[in-house]
């Protein structure tokens, strides 16, 4: 019997029995053997007995292609979405959401999402398999070539067509017709940059608020491996640039209790960042309201202190200073 592959699964045609078929459900669910064991209500021996056994029959050559002999079989069936002619819509700035028109399509637990994003995050190039594994597995890659077993698994849930292609020694992730929120993003920071170098500030503080109304909460939450963690640290960065950008055209605007409002909410989630505590600063004192902003400086200075053991830097000190003159 010819051993299924991962990328072009053939289809064998040995009958399987129902505890074999619980066996290559279980596994195309992505259980491990002891999870396998309890769901069955056996032995872990029994179970690693019976992979093995299964293996042998079907003439698959290990455990990543008896997932995918699962899924070529509808013995696991993952949801697919029709093509409903509505764009495809990825959202990155937040948990991970993937929309095909209006319905929402579920693309598998976090570490196959944990693929997607590390491929629609550097659409239309090659991602090496090699790549793919370090981005998302990190220093515990698992046994076995799990990387086309995952993107199988992907292209099962996605809406057909060549979204993800194999090329070369990797995949890529074509983008062309599909919306995704962190290129949104920066579309509209482009526009807003626009309209402050013409001069319209009151533009670019719309402009910004556009861009940062696209974020859900923390960027790609949730998500496990070194890739992920790396983009949700740029991508939060990016938020706060922004918000500072946008309140510093506010309190050029005489906007100060709209900066107050947007800087209050943000800033206590980011307890560590001077720059946005003394942004908050100086529009709480052009607000009218120094006692508050000389309050945002005591608490931040403790939050230095106590978590990084670290005094106030010059930032933090000036605005402080400019407070207390009353400048």
């Amino acid at each position: 019997m010819v051993a299924t592959t991962i990328d072009d699964p053939v289809r064998a045609c040995a009958p399987v029995t129902a505890r074999e078929r619980d066996v290559l459900s279980a596994l195309g669910r992505g259980l491990t053997n002891s999870e396998i064991a309890a769901a069955l209500a056996t032995s872990e021996t029994a179970v690693d007995g019976d992979v093995g056994q299964l293996l042998t029959r079907l003439g698959l050559r290990d455990r990543a292609a008896a997932i995918v002999y699962a899924f070529d079989h509808g013995i696991v069936t993952p949801r697919q979405i029709p093509a409903p002619g509505g764009r495809l819509r990825i959202s990155v700035l937040g948990p991970v959401q993937v929309h095909s028109g209006a319905e929402p399509v579920a693309v598998g637990p976090v570490r196959q999402q944990a693929l997607l994003a590390a491929l629609v995050l550097r659409p239309d190039m090659i991602v090496s398999q090699r790549e793919l594994l370090d981005r998302v597995w990190g220093l515990e890659p698992p046994a076995g070539n799990v990387v086309p077993v995952y993107v199988y698994r992907l292209r099962k849930c996605l809406p057909p067509g060549d979204l993800i292609t194999r090329a070369g020694a990797g995949y890529r992730f074509a983008a062309r017709g599909v919306r995704l929120d962190s290129a949104r993003l920066e579309e509209l920071v482009a526009e807003a940059n626009e309209a402050r170098h013409v001069g319209d500030l009151s533009a670019a503080v719309a402009g910004y608020g556009r861009a940062l109304e696209l974020f859900r909460g923390e960027p790609l939450a949730g998500l496990p491996g070194p890739f992920a963690e790396l983009e949700r640290l740029r991508l939060t960065e990016r938020r706060i640039v922004l918000s500072q950008q946008k309140a510093e055209w506010q309190l050029r605007l005489g906007r100060h209790t709209d900066a107050v409002g947007e800087l209050w909410t943000l800033a206590p989630e980011h307890p560590h960042s001077e720059p946005l505590a003394a942004l908050l600063m100086r529009a709480l004192h052009r607000a009218g309201r120094p006692a508050d902003a000389l309050a945002v400086f005591a608490r931040t200075c403790r939050r230095l202190a106590d978590d990084l053991g670290v005094a106030p830097g010059e930032v933090l000190c000036g605005a402080r200073r400019a407070v207390l003159q009353g400048v």
